[in-house]
């Protein structure tokens, strides 16, 4: 039978894909922005995510489990990040933070579902903090998105 712990680790772990897959993509993203407004955010979002996944391997540590046992599928995006590749192969800012969106939309939903399920309070805290974050990212790329700046011209 699971223990609490336990629960709450396969709940971080799930986290720390999605951490993961964020940071991957907008690392992507930012490689291939030509905007150095897009690039730096791009930079700073990933670098986030990448503190929020160790973060979340610390609090699995202190719970006992082990945070490198997982079933990754490392160097792939997956989870709403798919098409940043087709998308960056068109050279469109507007395509680009579409799809960034689009991976920040199941970022938003993951740490969602986390919280709806029966964690203990520091991990709460950890969780709810990073969603905070999460979700002003995903509304700045969103705005970002839907500025004349970015808007898709023909």
């Amino acid at each position: 039978m699971k223990t609490e712990n336990d629960k709450t680790i396969g709940v971080l772990k799930d986290l720390i894909e999605t951490c993961k897959d964020g940071h991957h993509g907008f690392t992507t993203a930012a490689e291939d922005a030509k905007d150095l407004e897009l690039k730096s955010l791009f930079q700073q979002f990933a670098s986030e995510r990448e503190q929020f996944a160790h973060e979340l391997q610390t609090r699995i540590r202190s719970l006992g489990g082990d945070p490198d046992q997982s079933g990754s599928v490392a160097g792939s995006l997956h989870r709403g990040w798919m098409d940043l590749k087709t998308a960056i192969a068109s050279h469109d800012a507007h395509s680009v933070l579409a799809e960034c969106e689009r991976g920040e939309d199941a970022a938003v939903k993951a740490y969602r579902e986390a919280l709806d399920k029966d964690i203990d309070l520091a991990t709460r805290d950890i969780v709810s903090r990073q969603f905070a974050a999460v979700q002003t990212a995903h509304n700045r790329v969103r705005s970002l998105r839907d500025s004349a700046k970015y808007a898709v011209h023909h």
